[in-house]
């Protein structure tokens, strides 16, 4: 399962995504936003992370205008580690390194054809399992709110 979330500054990124996952066969829930007119991406940032977080196998993919703000949000969310991914490397150590659940992308900054590449490093590389990296994850854990 994905889950997908956008304001308005991601919406048409949001739309494509949709699309490419749904050709690659993945089940897909869109909690919006619906359309280009303006909403606070806080609203679905939140959606999106506590929908992760109750559904620990799944998968959660944000895009706002830059990406921040939707990754400072649903970092807000316990359980949750959202990154915001711009390239192949920072995509691919996401997953590896940080076990990343959440990929938050620029749908304003980023260029789409490579947006949906790193959707698919994102959802194609596993979490590595090193020692050094589950130390790291623990670490972040305990102090979470």
């Amino acid at each position: 399962m994905v889950f997908l979330g956008a304001d308005h500054g991601g919406y048409e990124l949001k739309q494509r995504i949709k699309r490419h996952l749904e050709g690659r066969g993945f089940e897909v829930r869109d909690l919006g936003t619906f359309s280009n007119e303006s909403v606070d991406y806080p609203d679905y940032a939140f959606a999106v992370a506590e929908a992760v977080v109750k559904e620990p196998e799944a998968k959660g993919i944000i895009a706002c205008t830059t990406g921040v703000g939707s990754c400072i949000a649903a970092n807000k969310i316990k359980g949750i580690r959202a990154a915001l991914c711009y390239d192949v490397e920072s995509t691919q150590r996401a997953r590896a390194d940080v076990d990343a659940n959440v990929l938050c992308l620029g749908g304003g900054t980023l260029e789409h054809d490579l947006a949906l590449k790193l959707i698919d490093i994102f959802l194609d590389t596993p979490f590595s399992q090193a020692e050094r990296h589950q130390r790291r994850i623990a670490k972040i854990e305990a102090h979470e709110g």
